[in-house]
């Protein structure tokens, strides 16, 4: 299966248009946002956990991170509400669920095979938070030489410079809005812009947004 599968394309997907797709577990439902192949897929997806639902155990060999957009999304290591970013590197193993039920923005298959960070961020935490360019705040939540993934917070009426992704960038609108010359992303909107991109935004009624950088000029991802 190929969905958006082409890195070198720009691609916008309102995720909120899509249909919820059964996976092959019960009570677990997916919107496919990005996908290259079938079950085992490099892929990024929004995931719903119906309450009382969860999915078999399994290993991560190219790792898995993930943004739990509402409920509780739970496994052996803990439970993460609302908020939590979670990074479980390659060759890594877990037996996700969720009791009250969860969406989460999961990405499979999608970092080095040395990267061997465990991350557990909490991005409702006030405390982590950093300034950014005028008009701007910054969480980082995991930082490489070949990538960085950041959450972002936006001011109402902020505009920014032109901006150069050499490395590529992708984007998820968490709350709000922002725009840039070729149209208005609303949240739920998840953006990818391909190496060698530029980019000039500005947002009327401020935003908070995950974004990741660097990582798309690497073939073997």
């Amino acid at each position: 299966m190929k969905i958006h599968a082409d890195l070198t394309q720009r691609v916008v997907v309102d995720s909120t248009e899509l249909d919820w797709v059964p996976s092959p577990m019960g009570g677990v439902e997916r919107r496919m946002l990005e996908r290259d192949g079938e079950e085992v897929a490099r892929a990024t997806s929004l995931v719903r956990y119906a309450p009382g639902s969860a999915f078999s155990g399994h290993s991560h060999d190219l790792g898995e991170e993930f943004l739990v957009l509402d409920g509780i999304f739970s496994d052996e290591t803990g439970d993460f509400p609302k908020g939590m970013y979670v990074r479980n590197p390659p060759g890594s193993r877990h037996v996700p669920a969720s009791e009250p039920g969860a969406v989460i923005l999961v990405k499979l298959r999608q970092m080095r095979p040395d990267d061997d960070t465990f991350v557990r961020v909490n991005t409702l935490d006030p405390t982590g938070w950093q300034a950014g360019r005028p008009g701007e705040s910054i969480l980082p939540l995991h930082v490489r030489p070949d990538e960085e993934v950041v959450m972002l917070d936006w001011e109402r009426g902020t505009r920014f410079a032109e901006q150069d992704f050499p490395g590529g960038a992708e984007y998820f609108v968490v709350e709000g809005s922002f725009e840039d010359k070729d149209g208005r992303y609303e949240q739920g909107t998840w953006m990818r812009l391909p190496p060698g991109s530029r980019q000039k935004v500005e947002t009327a009624g401020g935003a908070r947004l995950w974004r990741k950088t660097g990582h798309l000029d690497t073939p073997d991802r």
